[in-house]
């Protein structure tokens, strides 16, 4: 233990020799020695024993989500690459959706008049195509797809010879295949080395 006693002057005390009384290392004994206050050891740390990191063990709530993310991680990467096929097709709908909405809040001068008279057409086509399934499908488009050819005529001619073009393309592709599928039959030898 150590005790440093001095004057009221802290400028003269750093002069002076002061008085120290410092514990023996065994403890019994008590030295008077004089020394300067400069080779008193005041400020220097004492030792520290060494230390060193050690890792914690993980508990019971870190091994179950380490355990649940290894179990979902297959399932992750297979929702972000549906997410990316099906991130565009949503887009476009929404996109639409908004197309629609800005077109019926401010719908041009006729619209809604046409529009009640082709859905009429459709509700009229329900009603005459009571008892067959197929007269209740073709009656309603049959007599809708006339009601808007009327009001729309530049556009129900551009759908007719869009349909009609992929039709004919559709009739090609059935006629090669038949044709193909014939002479194979007609071979078997060059079905097989084909």
């Amino acid at each position: 233990m150590l005790k440093v006693t001095g004057s009221a002057m802290p400028a003269a005390l750093s002069l002076l020799p002061t008085t120290v009384y410092a514990a023996a290392a065994d403890g019994d004994k008590e030295t008077t020695t004089l020394i300067h206050r400069d080779e008193l050891s005041l400020y220097a740390a004492p030792p520290q024993p060494k230390s060193r990191y050690v890792e914690p063990e993980p508990g019971q709530l870190e091994e179950t989500v380490a355990t649940l993310r290894k179990f979902i991680e297959p399932y992750k990467d297979w929702c972000q690459g549906t997410y990316g096929k099906i991130k565009p097709k949503v887009q476009s709908v929404v996109q639409f959706g908004n197309d629609t909405y800005g077109f019926l809040k401010n719908p041009p001068q006729d619209f809604l008049p046409r529009a009640g008279v082709i859905t009429f057409t459709g509700v009229l086509g329900l009603f005459l195509g009571r008892g067959s399934r197929i007269k209740k499908l073709i009656y309603p488009a049959g007599l809708m797809t006339v009601s808007a050819s009327l009001y729309y005529p530049e556009q129900a001619a551009g759908i007719a010879k869009s349909a009609g073009d992929s039709a004919y393309e559709r009739a090609v592709q059935t006629y090669a295949a038949v044709e193909k599928m014939i002479k194979s039959e007609n071979n078997p030898e060059k079905g097989k080395d084909s």
